[in-house]
């Protein structure tokens, strides 16, 4: 008769979204299981229960992992950028498709899960976060005179849908690699001349 594994873990909490994380990388979300981890971290299948009830609430973790590491990215690049839109916007962009490229799955994710119903309020609070410092960019554009006026959402949809498009084709590997940062310098003159200030 086998002796049932001890929860002996430091931190199994942190060590089972690492495995998830991998999994997910490797395998996508239909091949993450709990009792899998646990037996790969070496503790009983129900030690996991201690900190994640069920599979949706550990996909909604590893999203809102995702969403807090895109959004503190963002924040060191924006730190980081001039002060013009036009630098921030780039550093912005260039610090989304890093992260889309590095995370395709995670990225996949964190944009799937948020619209279903069982995604948590505090899932949904992370996403949010990380949309405000979009349009608070765009918002900073329009009081410099860099972005035309207007209604902050249908400015902000056109800068998003065309930088997410574009992150995720890179993410997708449609893109050349050896191209990619040309590319990107191409799509923000774009997106700049898409919100420029009417003449």
């Amino acid at each position: 008769m086998q002796t049932p594994r001890r929860y002996h873990h430091g931190d199994l909490r942190a060590a089972l979204l690492a495995g998830a994380e991998d999994t997910l990388r490797e395998k996508g979300p239909a091949a993450l299981s709990l009792r899998e981890l646990a037996r790969d971290l070496g503790v009983s299948h129900a030690a996991p229960s201690r900190h994640f009830k069920d599979k949706q609430a550990l996909l909604d973790a590893l999203a809102l992992v995702g969403f807090d590491r895109i959004s503190r990215t963002m924040t060191t690049a924006l730190e980081e950028a001039g002060e013009s839109f036009a630098d921030r916007l780039a550093a912005g962009a260039r610090s989304y498709v890093d992260f889309a490229v590095a995370n395709a799955e995670l990225l996949d994710l964190m944009y799937s899960i948020k619209h279903t119903p069982e995604a948590s309020e505090e899932l949904g609070a992370a996403s949010q976060r990380w949309t405000e410092q979009m349009m608070n960019l765009i918002v900073e554009g329009q009081r410099s005179g860099e972005v035309r006026e207007g209604p902050l959402e249908r400015v902000g949809i056109g800068v998003f849908s065309t930088l997410h498009g574009y992150a995720t084709l890179a993410a997708s590997d449609s893109l050349p690699e050896e191209m990619r940062g040309q590319d990107l310098d191409e799509l923000v003159a774009y997106i700049l001349r898409g919100c420029a200030p009417e003449a």
